[in-house]
């Protein structure tokens, strides 16, 4: 087969957020379903050996890996991204974005004072970073024509879109302004063929939930009250986007998808 004819083959997920939690689970699991895996990641020295061993297993699946070390909230690092994905990725090949960025300022929205309060600037980063990023990426694979029908954009949210958590205020508004973007986006895109949803993921341990004050009684509840006896693993979000991503998954979209045990119904 010439290198034309497998890239023209080839399906591509593009996962912001690719080197630990969520983005890393959905990342392993395509990998071995036959998807070649641009990867996503800010990552500093100190934690970059975990993007590594990814790469790694992505190779090791047999699928190309194309990973970038960048901040995929900033328009010419995006930029950069499309651009050396397009030189190895056919186009309409890109059958999945996944969009799991999880960097935003946990802080009360109104404190004892102005220092410990959110800043104008949390409030505007966590937005653009946690929910507007996902229409500029989105827009640019449209436009570039690397997402086409058959496509499937994914979004993590989480049950703080519509529950207080302290200090999660700001974070709990992007999360709802995601899944009004999300479904948006499944109106505007119905048209192309590209289905569009955000999954709710239960209380999971990953890096980003070990950033929120009092995470181990957050994950200690959700252990108690699941009626599926567990709290959600990253394995269980990964098993159903690779559902999520087939021909037959077409007519799901504009939705907030559960992916929790049940727990989000028992409060």
């Amino acid at each position: 087969m010439t290198s034309k004819a497998a890239a023209a083959e080839s399906k591509w997920a593009l996962v912001l957020g690719a080197s630990s939690g969520f983005g890393a689970a959905v990342a392993r699991k395509l990998a071995t379903d036959g998807y070649d895996i641009c990867g996503v990641h800010l990552d500093r020295r100190s934690t970059i050996a975990t993007a590594e061993e990814l790469e790694r297993e992505v190779r090791a699946a047999g699928r190309l890996a194309l990973f970038f070390n960048v901040n995929a909230a900033d328009d010419a690092k995006r930029a950069e991204v499309l651009d050396g994905l397009a030189r190895v990725a056919a186009p309409g090949s890109v059958r999945l974005l996944f969009h799991s960025l999880a960097f935003g300022s946990l802080a009360p929205l109104v404190a004892a004072d102005d220092k410990s309060s959110a800043r104008k600037s949390q409030v505007e980063m966590t937005l653009d970073v946690m929910a507007s990023s996902l229409v500029y990426w989105a827009q640019a694979l449209v436009w570039r024509g690397l997402i086409a029908e058959g496509g499937r954009i994914l979004a993590m949210t989480s049950a703080g879109s519509h529950r207080v958590t302290a200090g999660y205020g700001m974070v709990s508004a992007a999360k709802a302004a995601l899944e009004a973007y999300v479904r948006q986006l499944a109106f505007e895109l119905a048209p192309r063929g590209i289905a569009v949803n955000a999954l709710r993921a239960g209380v999971t341990d990953t890096p980003a939930l070990r950033k929120i004050p009092g995470w181990e009684e957050i994950k200690a509840r959700a252990e108690r009250v699941n009626p599926g006896g567990r709290a959600t693993n990253t394995k269980d979000v990964a098993d159903l986007v690779s559902l999520l991503v087939k021909p037959e998954s077409r007519w799901v979209t504009g939705n907030v998808i559960g992916v929790d045990g049940g727990e989000d119904v028992v409060g």
